[in-house]
């Protein structure tokens, strides 16, 4: 039976290892919810040996990513799978972009840098945009009192379901190797999931605020300064896959139900 390693066992990482072992796979894995220490490159070199496919969810650390550079080397398996970022696209000021579009311009750097390695080594790169899903979505936010709207006309993001991104890894498991974006079909503001969040949960939208005024993070600045709409043809063209949830609407709907 085929035998996956994942490197970094993490929010969207688990989800792809659990849908795997319901199919008979198995499955080993590095991170704290994973049973191999990353740095212990005796164990990890073992599971590479054993592995018939490897997944890499992990981000770059500092300006270089730390799986290619301990354990790139290693890394001849037949199938290769990345979770990589729609950030290497950059701020597109709302335009579509598809796979096609030029990486390496925006703030993610190191993270089109390690895109761009994994793509070198003939992997299936799986873009992603936002994700939400169980326990990390707008419904969490508005009930915990932390959703915000920024007063930003014009602002889009893409947005992809936990499930969904896990549908895409299964499909590109017979899929060509390339670049994929896993984005559902309805770019929108944040704004828009935020009021739809409080309609689902009888509650009052928050105000709207001025980027100053929400005080936001570095991170969360980031996210506002750019803007893009992320096109998914590749993948249902090519991987023939379809998101079970095709806009927040259906996604928090799902959410809430559970």
């Amino acid at each position: 039976m085929p035998h996956l390693l994942i490197f970094g066992l993490g929010y969207t990482a688990s989800r792809v290892r659990n849908a795997l072992v319901a199919r008979g796979w198995t499955v080993e894995a590095t991170g704290r919810a994973g049973g191999i220490a990353f740095e212990d490159e005796a164990a990890v070199r073992a599971a590479l040996g054993r592995a018939s496919h490897v997944l890499s969810s992990v981000p770059p650390v500092g300006d270089s990513d730390p799986v290619l550079d301990r354990y790139g080397a290693s890394l001849t398996h037949g199938w290769l799978g990345y979770l990589s970022s729609t950030g290497v696209y950059g701020d597109a000021q709302g335009a579509w972009v598809d796979e096609s579009a030029p990486t390496g311009t925006g703030r993610r750097s190191a993270r089109s840098e390690a895109d761009a390695r994994w793509m070198a080594l003939g992997a299936r790169v799986f873009r992603l945009p936002g994700i939400y899903g169980p326990g990390r979505s707008a419904l969490d936010r508005v009930s915990e009192g932390r959703a915000q709207r920024i007063d930003l006309p014009g602002q889009v993001f893409s947005r992809v379901y936990v499930d969904d991104i896990v549908s895409g890894v299964l499909a590109g498991l017979d899929g060509p190797p390339g670049a994929y974006n896993l984005a559902d079909d309805l770019p929108c503001s944040q704004n828009a999931v935020i009021e739809q969040a409080c309609r689902l949960l009888g509650r009052a939208p928050p105000p709207l605020q001025t980027l100053e005024q929400a005080n936001l993070s570095p991170m969360a600045l980031g996210f506002y300064a750019e803007n893009r709409r992320v096109a998914n043809g590749k993948a249902k063209r090519v991987l023939g896959w379809q998101p079970r949830y095709p806009t927040y609407r259906e996604g928090l709907a799902s959410l809430l139900q559970a």
